[in-house]
Parts: structure tokens; C-alpha cells; sequence
């Protein structure tokens, strides 16, 4: 397995998102576990709001694997939190950081996270009570490293106006297919073209490069915004051609190859996997190792309907 920096350490290139086991049986969860251990990932990404109600999914992974010490020190442990679904609201306050981490900690039946990312980006945040939390959680040994998810360039700057950790992580929607943090520099300044609209706050991509920020695309398979993965699907069937040819071409399945195009990028991303099907775990995790040309990159890119001016 292909490994990228992350903080101060490196870390897999493929994550195994636990985001939809909630449903499954203990038996299945060792089974999707154990692959993953065997493809070479030792990363599981949680948040607390996974499963329906709070720390569910967490509770199902502990409860079905039953980690041992040993076992723990494996692997990294995940999570995030500042979503408060039943509210209708985000809360990045001290009190609700340190408390979701305390359930999340209960419920991984561990006692520290190795990463701790914030959720969406709360609009009434305040700095200084997440630096408060971050400082708490690090000395007490609770959190070892921090991160967040889909922040923009200026919501991180106004994070580091007080949090003196390395954001280590920023977790983005990204898949050949939905690619605008992508896709849009390449269009820019194209006033007739939809492509060219700023949607991350500028240049995220390049923000976290210059920042040592490690992307983890999430949803790396879905056609956009959960509409459904476009593997297979008739809507892309030029990318899906294409697809299916370099996968015979490189001797992989045609996940391999959508994991491949992330991978690729040089800004040496994580793709976080959403799949509870431990074959296809398997295969996707094989994408890590391919290497795609330029010139297959960016055939994939126009495939998927990409403007390259």
C-alpha cells in the first residue's frame, strides 16, 4: 500500500470509512476489518454522528471487534465531530468538543484518538474555545493530532488565529466525477463557464499542499453530491469506457482506476473508502499502487466531462 505524509508521521493511502456499518452483524464487521488490515490499511475514519443517533457506528465497530491492546496500537482511530443533527445545528464550543470526544472515546472502547477531525464548518465558531479544546484533549492524551473537514482556505485561517496544533487533515468531497476543487483552477477566469465558479474558497488544493494539510477525499466514487457512484452507471458511459479500458490495461478492477485518478494527483491525498463489501475494499485499495500516466489522468478528467480549455 502506497503511503503519503501525514503530520509529522506518514500514513495509507486508502482509509476504510466506517460511516455505514451500523446495519451489519459482528461477523461482518471483522471481515470488512480483517481485509482492510490485509490490503495494507491501518487508518478507520468514524465520526460521531455515523449511524443514525450519536457514537452508533463507533459502538458497532468496538463492540464487534473487540480490539486488544496490541490490536489498538495497529492501527489509527479517527473521528470527527461539530454536527448536531437532532438540534439542527453545528457546534464547534468547547464544551460540546471535549464532550463528543469523551463519547467517542467510551464508544471506540479506547483511550485516545489519533486524529480528531472538526465536521462541517460551524459559522459561530470562536478560535479561542477550540483552541481551549485542543489544548485540553493533547495533554491530557486523549487527542494526539487535529484536522478538520470540508473547511475552506479562510475557515482554517481563522482556526490557526488560536489553535497553535497542526490541522493535519482536511476531509473533501472528491471523485473524478466531482471535482470542482479540481477542476475549477484549470477553468479559471472563464466567465461562460460553469467550471470556473469558485466553490472552495479558493484554491484548496494548493492551500493544503503549501500547508502540509493532507486531503482525505470522501464519497470517492459517487457521481456528486450522493447521487450515486458512477461506476457502472449509463449517465457516464464515455468516463465509464475509458474506465474499463485502463482497468484492463493495468490489470485492476474499474475502482482501482477511480481510486487511481485521486491518487495520482500530487497532492498525495487519502481516498476514504465508503464501501461495506469487503471485495470491493480489496479492489479499490489495489488502485493505490497503479500508477496512471499524464496522459491517462487527464483522459479520465475530460471523460468525466471535465472543460480542459
Amino acid at each position: 500500500m502506497k503511503t503519503v505524509p501525514f503530520g509529522t508521521t506518514t500514513a495509507p493511502a486508502v482509509v476504510a470509512g466506517m460511516m455505514r456499518i451500523d446495519d451489519k452483524d459482528d461477523a461482518h464487521i471483522r471481515a470488512l476489518y480483517d481485509t482492510a488490515r490485509a490490503a495494507g490499511i491501518d487508518f478507520f475514519d468514524h465520526a460521531d454522528i455515523y449511524g443514525g443517533r450519536m457514537h452508533h457506528c463507533e459502538s458497532r465497530f468496538a463492540a464487534a471487534l473487540r480490539l486488544t491492546a496490541a490490536e489498538r496500537d495497529e492501527i489509527v482511530l479517527q473521528t470527527k465531530c461539530g454536527i448536531v443533527p437532532d438540534r439542527g445545528m453545528f457546534d464547534f464550543s468547547y464544551e460540546h468538543i471535549v464532550a463528543q470526544v469523551e463519547g467517542s472515546l467510551r464508544s471506540l472502547r479506547t483511550d485516545r484518538l489519533d486524529v480528531l477531525l472538526l465536521h462541517r464548518p460551524d459559522a459561530l465558531v470562536e478560535p479561542e474555545e477550540v483552541a481551549r479544546a485542543f489544548d485540553e484533549l493533547e495533554a491530557s492524551g486523549k487527542v494526539r493530532a487535529f484536522g478538520v473537514s470540508n473547511h475552506t482556505p479562510r475557515q482554517i485561517d481563522l482556526l490557526r488565529t488560536a489553535v497553535r496544533q497542526p490541522l493535519v487533515a482536511n476531509q473533501l468531497q472528491l471523485s473524478i466525477t466531482h471535482a470542482p476543487i479540481i477542476a475549477q483552477p484549470i477553468a479559471m477566469n472563464m466567465a461562460a463557464e460553469d467550471q470556473s465558479i469558485v466553490r472552495d474558497g479558493g484554491g484548496i488544493v494548493e492551500y493544503c499542499r503549501i500547508n502540509g494539510i493532507t486531503i482525505q477525499a470522501w464519497s470517492p466514487f459517487q457521481g456528486g453530491f450522493f447521487t450515486g457512484v458512477f461506476l457502472g452507471n449509463p449517465q457516464y458511459a464515455e468516463l465509464n469506457a475509458v474506465i474499463d479500458r485502463l482497468a484492463a490495461a493495468h490489470g485492476v478492477t474499474p475502482i482501482a482506476i477511480a481510486t487511481a485518478w485521486i491518487v495520482r494527483h500530487p497532492a498525495r491525498m487519502q481516498v476514504v473508502l465508503g464501501t461495506t463489501t469487503p471485495e470491493r475494499v480489496t479492489d479499490a485499495a489495489a488502485g493505490a499502487d497503479v500508477e496512471l500516466t499524464r496522459e491517462e489522468w487527464y483522459e479520465l478528467f475530460r471523460a468525466a466531462g471535465h472543460l480542459l480549455p
